[in-house]
């Protein structure tokens, strides 16, 4: 159907004189819109959430992004976007499903066919088990497990019992490191030590708090602290960064570890990781007002570089500092890092939503770039919207960080590492 001239003009012009949205009520809409990216948009065969609105390899799951959506799904019926036993109930098709899905010595592949219910290779030889999509999942089962213990037991235990499943210390290889990759047709043919610092840091934090199949706290000194991309110490625009490759990499590296693991005095003696994490979102922002490369549009209002859809090349990290960083914004990387800088983030937030075509159906889409046209990206990705939701609720209540770190096992997993917290 479409509108008449007139009609359409007076719409435009309601709009135009609505009152202005405050910051809370922005936050909500944009939070509520994002989470039926996890329920709306659930696989409807699965539960878990689809790798993409638009995917030409089909009907693929991802299981990291259901592990972020998983905890989405926790928000939502939080917020009271929908009822409680809605939540549950979503959970429980996703564990089911989990439970159904093939494991690799516990650990669940990147990608399935939702259709086949069988892993689709991320990659050639990336057919198999996929610890650090793994631990991603993890994280938001271990949440769902503190949510549901007090009234929903059956389905707490069978989130529990995942977890348990999973074989950390068989992805060592009997050495000091974790290997990301197993495959049944390659072995370890990746052969990809997992190092630091990145998002891979809750890989660690769970194999060392497994009670079933734990690692050592060596393997986490040899492996993920030996780097060459670890300690940095560096100033960029003034601000010192601490740990991290130069201007500190893709935001999401401050994202996906810290939807559970609650970063905000967490120190490891070297380290105060909240203010790592802010000091990175802060470089990024910096760089963004120094536009080196003299992007359009770039400013206080419009920065943060992360891996993403991408009007050029499809999906590339828009890393500051290299060919990657091409005029391209990703909504996620400002929205997810709220909880670092509110005020910072807030008017990234508000233009954003202000920008034509940049919210969606189910949140902000997934990048912008000003110096293309069209200006809007407009896919949607599980891996961007999940943090965007999960960090928006932290930063309104802390929900998911509080129900993850109320789970005994990380906090002897923490202390197991040499990690404790600052009052």
């Amino acid at each position: 159907m479409r509108f008449r001239p007139i009609i359409l003009a007076a719409l435009l012009a309601a709009v135009s004189c609505s009152p202005r949205l405050t910051d809370e009520q922005l936050l909500d809409r944009v939070e509520r819109a994002t989470i039926g990216y996890f329920t709306e948009f659930a696989d409807s065969a699965t539960g878990l959430a689809r790798e993409r609105d638009r995917d030409r390899n089909g009907d693929i799951v991802t299981i990291g992004g259901s592990g972020f959506g998983m905890m989405a799904v926790i928000a939502g019926a939080e917020r009271g976007y929908y009822p409680r036993e809605e939540g549950v109930q979503r959970i429980e098709k996703m564990v089911s499903s989990l439970e159904n899905l093939e494991r690799f010595h516990g650990a669940w592949a990147h990608w399935y066919d939702s259709k086949t219910m069988q892993p689709f290779s991320f990659s050639k030889y990336d057919d198999g088990g996929d610890l650090v999509e793994t631990a991603f999942m993890v994280q938001g089962l271990i949440a769902a497990r503190q949510w549901l213990e007090k009234d929903n037991i059956d389905l707490a235990e069978r989130c529990h019992d995942l977890w348990l499943g999973v074989e950390w210390d068989w992805y060592t290889r009997g050495t000091d490191s974790l290997y990301w990759h197993w495959s049944k047709n390659y072995d370890f043919k990746m052969n990809h030590r997992i190092k630091g610092f990145d998002e891979t840091l809750i890989t660690y934090v769970l194999a060392a708090s497994s009670p079933s199949h734990p690692i050592s706290r060596e393997c986490y000194e040899a492996s993920y602290k030996n780097s060459s991309y670890y300690y940095n110490g560096k100033e960029y625009y003034g601000i010192e960064l601490p740990l991290g490759m130069e201007l500190g990499g893709p935001l999401f590296f401050c994202h996906y570890s810290f939807l559970g693991l609650d970063p905000r005095g967490l120190c490891d003696g070297h380290t105060n990781y909240f203010e790592r994490n802010k000091a990175h979102t802060l470089i990024h922002r910096a760089y963004a007002m120094d536009n080196p490369k003299g992007h359009k549009g770039y400013g206080e209002d419009l920065w943060g570089f992360t891996s993403s859809d991408d009007p050029y090349v499809g999906y590339c990290s828009h890393h500051p500092g290299t060919d990657d960083e091409n005029g391209t914004v990703s909504p996620t990387a400002a929205v997810s890092s709220i909880v670092y800088t509110p005020e910072e983030s807030m008017k990234v937030i508000r233009n954003l939503y202000e920008m034509p075509g940049a919210f969606g159906p189910y949140g902000f889409y997934d990048a912008v770039n000003p110096g293309h046209d069209p200006v809007v990206v407009d896919h949607y990705l599980a891996i961007d919207q999940g943090p965007e939701a999960v960090m928006i609720e932290n930063y309104r209540s802390g929900l998911l960080w509080k129900l993850f770190m109320s789970a005994p096992e990380i906090q002897a997993g923490l202390e197991k590492l040499g990690f404790y917290y600052e009052n």
